[in-house]
């Protein structure tokens, strides 16, 4: 006798809903980034996260749905860019300084630049898809902004300045960069979704709520206190405005710096720590202060690794075992990290802090020419075919790019990335879904 195991009702629907649309869980994996993981050893060779966790049932999906013929298969042109990355990756892990420690490193790569942003891409198929992920960057966002604005308003952040005053979000001080970068990609979000609602048709009360959601993620972003963020996030606006409506622009300009006037000028909001902060950004190159000048090291001796090893790199996790028998005497030891939580401690400086000269001095050359033509052709086709939501791909996209000058994968948010990149690959990209029926396999 056969039995048959029923659902419950709303267990099947929430089934039927999910099934056959796999961004539910790219939005599941932003979403999941805001989940605390307590996380206190940032040495550790691997980090699991409940985001990554969400990734991989993402590529799961998404790999059953391309056996079982449901989904069509990726474009030619993507599995070239994509394909040119793991060969990277993996030429350099064997040709590593440290094989067996290159290889947890080789499967992180493959995970964030290639097989999440794949799975991305096949599972982003409509203008449903786009909204549904980049709400939940925007929720993400929200979530990490009132968390962080509470921490300034309450002195409950990181320590600033010897004040308990930076916002952190959820993650912690050792994780300090984590909250202004879901911040600023909900804001970028934000106001892509609400330029695209001003067609003809489009949501009035969505495009206020999005207006509303940017102008209010400005706060907790600035009292992040983080300078690379900041510029980030002005730069992406820029690019996403001018592609959007260039006189918008302008205007946008002019609102915002009266809002900052009244908020900060007026009302005095992260007034003082928010001006030093600004100010300390013209001296980065006259007169850098330690965290500045310890990238400046780090950055030269990214170089003088990639010296020795031309071609191929050092490896994937290269980095961090030659450092000291590279760096200047004057590197600093780590940088400071302190709150509540885990009181007074000095992380370690793991990596360049730049993504260009980390994959040059772990993966050469090779690597160089496998990322460089990935990044590039991502960005040129988001910026002749960005319409609609898809002007968020954009956005994100050159966030992405542009803090790469000053920071490497790593951290919580580093899954985040990689939906970045799929959405934007989405965009830029001729999908598996371009032809005649644009709705694709998910229907109506």
């Amino acid at each position: 006798m056969a039995l048959t195991l029923r659902l419950p009702l709303p267990a099947r629907r929430a089934a039927a809903i999910a099934a056959p649309r796999p961004s539910w869980l790219a939005a599941a994996t932003v979403l999941l980034v805001c989940v605390p993981t307590g996380e206190k050893d940032v040495t550790a060779s691997v980090h699991v996260t409940p985001a990554d966790l969400a990734s991989l049932a993402l590529v799961g999906l998404v790999a059953v749905g391309l056996l079982r013929g449901r989904l069509p298969r990726i474009d030619p042109a993507a599995a070239a860019l994509f394909g040119a990355v793991v060969l990277a990756a993996a030429v350099a892990t064997v040709h590593s300084v440290d094989p067996s420690a290159s290889l947890t490193g080789f499967v992180r790569l493959v995970q964030i630049f290639v097989l999440v942003p794949a799975a991305v891409l096949l599972a982003v198929r409509d203008r449903s898809d786009q909204r549904l992920v980049l709400g939940s960057f925007v929720l993400a966002a929200l979530i990490e902004g009132a968390v962080g604005a509470n921490q300034y308003l309450t002195r409950t952040g990181a320590s600033y300045t010897g004040q308990p005053i930076r916002a952190v979000g959820t993650f912690g001080a050792l994780d300090i960069m984590a909250m202004s970068t879901v911040v600023s990609y909900g804001m970028l979000a934000a106001l892509a979704l609400a330029l695209a609602e001003r067609r003809p048709g489009g949501s009035r009360p969505l495009r206020r709520a999005m207006w509303a959601s940017a102008a209010f993620l400005a706060f907790p972003l600035a009292v992040s206190f983080s300078r690379g963020s900041w510029i980030a996030t002005a730069v992406a606006a820029a690019v996403l405005m001018l592609r959007a409506d260039a006189r918008l622009a302008v205007r946008s300009v002019l609102v915002g710096a009266a809002a900052a006037v009244v908020l900060i000028g007026g009302l005095g909001l992260g007034a003082s720590g928010v001006a030093e902060r600004l100010g300390s950004i013209g001296s980065v190159s006259a007169a850098p202060d330690q965290s500045v000048s310890d990238r400046y090291d780090l950055w030269s001796t990214a170089v003088r690794i990639w010296q020795d090893h031309p071609a191929t790199g050092a490896g994937p996790k290269a980095f961090q075992q030659l450092r000291d028998s590279h760096a200047p005497l004057r590197l600093s030891s780590g940088s400071d990290a302190a709150d509540a939580t885990i009181g007074f401690q000095r992380e370690p400086l793991l990596s360049p802090h730049n993504m260009y000269f980390l994959v040059l001095s772990e993966q050469g050359l090779l690597g160089v020419l496998a990322y460089l033509a990935l990044f590039l052709t991502l960005l040129l086709g988001c910026l002749r075919r960005a319409t609609g939501p898809g002007l968020a791909a954009l956005a994100l996209l050159a966030w992405v790019l542009w803090d790469f000058l000053y920071a490497d994968i790593g951290g919580t948010t580093t899954v985040l990335t990689s939906v970045v990149l799929g959405l934007a690959a989405r965009t830029a990209l001729p999908g598996p879904v371009d032809g005649p029926d644009p709705r694709g396999a998910y229907g109506p």
